[in-house]
């Protein structure tokens, strides 16, 4: 008996295939041949200019289910601060976070937070002590999630170095709402999914009513990869400039490298050497845009699981850097 999601596995399996065109139908089976082993793995889509040539579900809840993007969400939230800059809600990303959102520093702020600029926050270059990792148990028990990360200890310049932790992105999301008078949810609806068509469900708050900035948004791997193709498209999806392009192209420049996997990092997004620009979430979650080669790529996993750089996360990147690129 066929089960609904191996009938919806080979559904979209039996769309895609007519699309293979340019991609021949040995290098799409080595890319289902990688698949196998890969234990964590939910589902990968490939989309090679309007054709979609992969659609796959391992396992998970399948393609049009939400998937927990995890901090992928801090890519989502770099996007938003593209379009308040553009609309003049924030002068720059060299506006300092004392002149966008003063009210959401802690009168026991750590000394010369009110200087550091959007820039330094899209970045993760805020110098602030991490609150990922290690300590994010911590911080997401503490009673106000904007006071405790702006209140630790500075351990680089801002500016600096990368410094990854999800508090970053909270206080960056904190600005964008302060600065424009919507809510993440608000801004994440109106300013991306009403163009591409994709619904954002509210997802957690945290104790002063702001929606997490940074982790635990929810999207279907179907809109994930409507993103990547935003990406990869300058910006535009459906014949509309859906955020600016001139905002795609210098989130694509390197501003710092992470520590962990080497990465180069630019306003919100990794970009490997390969040429992928991408969204990296806990457990495997990625939104992936090659613009150069016309990819597309939207990858989910257990989310429950880790994935290190010289693990399952390496993995993923031989396959997108392999059997993936050479789709193209």
């Amino acid at each position: 008996m066929i089960s609904r999601r191996t009938f919806s596995a080979a559904l979209l399996a039996g769309l895609a295939a007519p699309f293979v065109g340019r991609a021949a139908a040995q290098e799409v089976g080595e890319v289902r041949a990688a698949l196998q082993g890969m234990v964590q793995l939910h589902s990968l889509q490939v989309q090679l200019g309007d054709e979609l040539i992969v659609a796959e579900v391992l396992r998970g809840p399948g393609l049009d289910r939400p998937a927990n993007i995890k901090s992928c969400s801090k890519s989502i939230v770099a996007l938003l601060l593209g379009t308040a800059i553009d609309r003049g809600e924030i002068a720059g990303v060299d506006a300092r976070l004392g002149d966008v959102a003063p009210d959401i520093i802690p009168s026991d702020a750590t000394e010369g937070v009110a200087d550091i600029t959007m820039e330094d926050l899209v970045t993760l270059r805020a110098g602030l002590q991490s609150t990922s990792g290690a300590n994010y148990g911590g911080w997401v028990a503490s009673d106000d999630w904007i006071a405790d990360a702006l209140s630790r200890p500075m351990v680089a310049r801002p500016g600096g170095r990368m410094i990854y932790s999800t508090g970053t992105t909270h206080v960056l999301g904190a600005a964008l709402t302060a600065a424009t008078g919507d809510s993440l949810l608000e801004l994440a609806r109106d300013r991306l999914g009403s163009g591409l068509d994709i619904d954002f469900a509210p997802w957690v708050r945290g104790p002063q009513g702001y929606f997490l900035g940074g982790n635990e948004m929810s999207l279907t791997p179907q809109c994930m990869l409507r993103i990547a193709m935003l990406m990869r498209d300058g910006g535009r999806y459906g014949g509309a400039q859906i955020i600016p392009a001139d905002w795609i192209a210098a989130s694509s420049i390197p501003r710092t490298q992470s520590p962990y996997s080497g990465l180069d990092y630019g306003y919100g997004w990794f970009l490997s050497t390969s040429g992928y620009v991408m969204a990296r979430g806990y457990g495997g979650q990625i939104i992936a845009a090659h613009p150069e080669r016309g990819l597309a790529v939207a990858i989910t996993s257990d989310p429950t699981r880790p994935a290190r750089s010289e693990g399952y996360f390496g993995d993923l990147m031989r396959l997108l850097d392999g059997p993936v690129l050479s789709l193209s």
